[in-house]
């Protein structure tokens, strides 16, 4: 069992490399880096590490749930289903104003790097995006059971679309450096999900 300064530290170096991970990507991100950020020594690093592979997991885990907790926040003020399933798209809106971590969404970023060149990586980012598929057809199928969505709605189909758009969204505003492009995206999003709505 870890002590509390060893468990302390560990979650220090997590934090401190989770936002250099998710801008530079694993290949990108030198022992240096780690140390700079950290303000630790390579030894201490991998005192409490057994390689950079482990940190950079770690460091997903943490961008990933630092994501899930943003959305997952806005979504729990929400009252209805059907204001919690527009929230689940809103909440990346720039009009929220929302703090999510630096660098963009990390299962695109781990994604486009590790697809065929770290394992371990990918399993991450796919457990990510099927886990944010689920919490979607969770939510459109409460909807359905309550009759505020159209009964023979496939649930998958618009998680899925949904999701991709969304992607979609932060892709372009990588390319171009404009959060606005990705407004225009989630508008699309949710003109899906309206449709879903029942009259």
């Amino acid at each position: 069992m870890r002590s509390s300064k060893t468990e302390r530290t560990r979650e220090h170096i997590i934090a401190a490399t989770a936002p250099v991970f998710n801008r530079k990507g694993y290949a990108g991100t030198s022992i240096t880096d780690l140390t700079q950020a950290t303000k630790l020594t390579s030894g201490s690093i991998y005192g409490n590490f057994e390689n950079k592979e482990e940190v950079a997991l770690a460091a997903f885990d943490f961008n990933l749930e630092s994501v899930h907790s943003v959305v997952q926040r806005a979504v729990n003020k929400c009252k209805t289903t059907k204001e919690k399933l527009m929230m689940s798209v809103l909440a990346y809106h720039s009009s929220q104003r929302l703090s999510f971590p630096g660098g963009g969404c990390p299962m695109q970023n781990t994604l486009t790097e590790a697809d065929d060149s770290h394992e371990g990586l990918r399993l991450r980012a796919a457990q990510g995006l099927l886990r944010w598929k689920k919490d979607l057809m969770e939510l459109i199928n409460t909807g359905i059971a309550e009759k505020v969505i159209v009964a023979d709605t496939d649930a998958e189909k618009i998680a899925l679309h949904v999701i991709a758009l969304i992607e979609f969204g932060f892709l372009i505003s990588s390319a171009t450096r404009d959060r606005k492009e990705v407004d225009k995206i989630l508008d699309l999003a949710v003109g899906i999900l309206s449709k879903t709505f029942v009259a």
